[in-house]
């Protein structure tokens, strides 16, 4: 293809300014199409610097195709795992990877990865190419997509690392992690982070050593020792994740946390979960007893959508857990959705 110059990326800009205001009649997003708009206005009023357009632009790009790939799949569940490139197949925790992604998939998940080698083939290997993603970062070593996923439409490339993290987690119902160097540090904290400050849903995280293994046990030590007894996290925060040299025992946390709890989001400053199962009065009586120490103000009640969610046609139907939540304590959070869970 002739590659386009600027007088004819000019005239389709020109044909696309012209469609604009078509598009915002027909759109319920107007208010979104009018802020990003006007985002790309300013940085030209205000000549932002070309390098700088060139991050946004491509970045933009980047989670656009993205979105769009996903977007079929928005009713399945999926698992996101992390761990070493380098990882070989005699490695013991490559069995354990290819192990948890066979099994996550008998349980109707579909599995991510960076679509590397190592672990990120194993688990690829384990799930099958059909119930596969593959994140890839552009990198001048080790990150070629591996043969599992090289050339699949479910293989997606990112330039940037931030984009790349923002599509996993985002993506995820889940996440495990495996052995790794310092990406996997980088993604294990990362992910860490975003619970303990309440930045994305609740979901199980899960860290899984080969058999036997201290990778990740030594790592829990580190995390006590210079951590929880410094007061630079809360003992609850210790809740947040799982490890295990088990991979069944892996796949057991991650299908038992959606046993009962199904998702969430605020309605303005109040936070529905929502439940696979009626809360009985008996429960409702617990947590408002047990977990009061959440509410800024209020009590927990139990009842069903609310005006603001009427969008979502395919989740009014469930029961809802509704309260006025603090937005501090997301350790104590994740131990009341273990015991919506743990009920039934």
């Amino acid at each position: 293809m002739a590659k386009r110059n600027k007088p004819q990326m000019l005239k389709e800009l020109e044909t696309m300014l012209a469609e604009l205001p078509l598009l915002a009649q027909a759109s319920e997003d107007t208010d979104l199409l009018h802020d990003l708009i006007t985002t790309v206005h300013r940085m030209v009023a205000e000549k932002a610097d070309r390098g700088d357009i060139k991050i946004i632009s491509r970045a933009f790009r980047e989670l656009r195709y993205a979105f769009k790939t996903f977007a079929p799949y928005h009713e399945v569940r999926k698992v996101t795992v992390f761990g070493s490139a380098r990882t070989r197949e005699s490695d013991p925790a490559y069995a354990q990877a290819v192990a948890f992604a066979r099994a996550m998939v008998e349980q109707g998940y579909m599995v991510i990865t960076g679509a590397g080698e190592g672990i990120m083939r194993a688990a690829q290997e384990g799930a099958g190419r059909e119930r596969s993603f593959g994140v890839n970062i552009e990198l001048p070593f080790e990150q070629a997509p591996n043969a599992f996923i090289h050339e699949d439409p479910k293989l997606i490339a990112c330039k940037y690392f931030f984009t790349r993290k923002l599509i996993f987690v985002k993506e995820s119902h889940a996440l495990a992690l495996f052995p790794g160097g310092w990406g996997t540090m980088d993604e294990g904290f990362e992910v860490l982070t975003l619970q303990q400050t309440g930045k994305s849903a609740p979901m199980p995280i899960v860290f899984v050593d080969a058999p036997g293994g201290t990778y990740w046990t030594e790592w829990r030590e580190y995390n006590v020792r210079h951590l929880l007894e410094r007061g630079l996290i809360s003992p609850e925060d210790m809740d947040l994740f799982l490890i295990t040299d088990r991979p069944e025992v892996a796949v057991q946390e991650i299908v038992s946390f959606y046993k009962n709890y199904h998702s969430s989001r605020y309605v303005h400053e109040r936070l529905v979960l929502r439940l696979n199962h009626p809360l009985p009065d008996w429960l409702l009586k617990d947590i408002n007893r047990d977990f009061a120490d959440l509410l800024s103000e209020g009590a927990f009640e139990s009842g069903g959508a609310l005006p603001e969610e009427r969008n979502e046609s395919d989740l009014i139907h469930l029961p809802r857990l509704l309260f006025w939540f603090n937005r501090k304590n997301l350790g104590r959070l994740r131990q009341l959705i273990n015991t919506l869970n743990r009920a039934y």
